[in-house]
């Protein structure tokens, strides 16, 4: 798949702007704080409904205007889509074929994307809500279900969490209510782990070969989705799942209500990165947390589309300036006339001369996009 134009309407430092994209490579060249990555988060948020920058998405919408607009027409196996998402200071109205999508899980999906940025560098190095944050949106864009199933994960959890703060109040709590929502987590929780160890079963078997080919044979790497409070495992199913969350619940009923918090479930728990059996969050060099994180990247590109039938679209925000030679020969040549890249950058001076050659390039300023000749 690949994106034919993108538009934007009061979109950041965006008045309007039109541009027609090549199915290959397109490079945007300016100075910093002159909208690039803007650009790119624009196209990000066109495919998944919201931004990679911050949750609040009021905050895309241009200074002093009442809302922000970006149309784009994707091109895939089966036809041409065109999508249009309108964001208001108080939510989002999705668009996919003129027809108004009510779920955000009906539209996430028809536009496939992975976004690498500087600060994925340190996918490995980071906090675990990075970890999870990246897991939940790569999961969401070949699963659209889950991202629904997150999402009321996310209000069970606040009603939870609410009540729990209320209980640890009391002298003598009443656990009636607790239970009901209780009973309503288990089977969100246990849902949303069983999915998300899935995914990270065909995210290892895809970067496995990738990370071995970058080391040069050199390092094994090996991917571990980690339970912070629960001996949970890749093998078990579903039921068995729950039937894990369910003593663990009723197990730290008192506990959770004495903190006031819900302290089992996804939003605590972790990803752990192993290459050569050493633990490399903690021990790895620089260089062999940025070929992991590497690796992940193209990873997340043959496993979108191995699970959709179609390449999704490179977004590289920045990024080649902070790799060296070899991991920018890896990500630019791997998928070279196979996958749509969108690329930004200061200068050209990293980028290979012969895909130069080959680029669409634009220039930005200001908000305004120049296509070079």
């Amino acid at each position: 798949m690949y994106l034919e134009t993108i538009q934007v309407e009061h979109f950041r430092n965006y008045e309007r702007s039109s541009i027609d994209l090549s199915q290959s490579i397109n490079v945007f060249i300016g100075e910093n704080a002159q909208g690039k990555t803007n650009l790119l988060e624009a196209i990000y948020v066109l495919a998944m409904a919201k931004s990679h920058r911050t949750p609040h998405v009021k905050e895309l919408i241009q200074w002093g205007q009442e809302y922000a607009k970006i149309d784009g027409r994707v091109k895939k196996n089966s036809g041409t889509i065109p999508l249009e998402l309108t964001i208001y200071n108080k939510g989002r109205k999705a668009k996919a074929n003129h027809i108004e999508r009510k779920k955000l899980s009906q539209y996430v999906g028809l536009c496939n994307v992975v976004l690498f940025a500087p600060e994925d560098l340190r996918l490995v190095k980071d906090s675990p809500s990075h970890r999870r944050r990246f897991v939940d949106m790569e999961i969401g864009q070949i699963q659209p279900l889950y991202l629904h199933r997150l999402s009321e994960f996310q209000k069970v959890l606040q009603q939870r969490n609410a009540l729990l703060k209320d209980l640890s109040r009391q002298t003598n709590p009443s656990t009636t209510m607790l239970e009901v929502l209780t009973e309503q987590m288990i089977e969100l929780v246990a849902d949303i782990t069983h999915r998300r160890f899935y995914f990270i079963k065909l995210l290892r078997e895809w970067a496995q070969p990738i990370h071995k080919s970058i080391s040069h044979g050199c390092e094994n790497l090996d991917i571990h989705y980690l339970s912070s409070t629960v001996d949970v495992s890749e093998e078990m199913d579903l039921s068995r799942l729950k039937k894990v969350y369910e003593k663990a619940f009723d197990q730290n009923q008192k506990r959770e209500i004495d903190r006031g918090n819900t302290l089992i479930g996804p939003h605590r728990d972790d990803l752990k990165f192993i290459v050569n059996d050493k633990n490399i969050q903690t021990f790895g060099s620089q260089g062999q947390q940025r070929t992991t994180a590497l690796s992940l990247k193209l990873a997340e590109i043959e496993l979108i589309y191995n699970e959709v039938g179609e390449y999704p679209i490179l977004l590289l925000d920045d990024v080649l300036s902070e790799l060296d030679d070899r991991r920018q020969t890896h990500l630019l040549s791997t998928f070279k006339e196979r996958v749509q890249t969108i690329v930004t950058t200061t200068n050209t001076d990293a980028i290979d001369h012969e895909m130069m050659q080959q680029a669409r390039s634009f220039e930005v300023s200001q908000g305004d996009i120049i296509r070079e000749k």
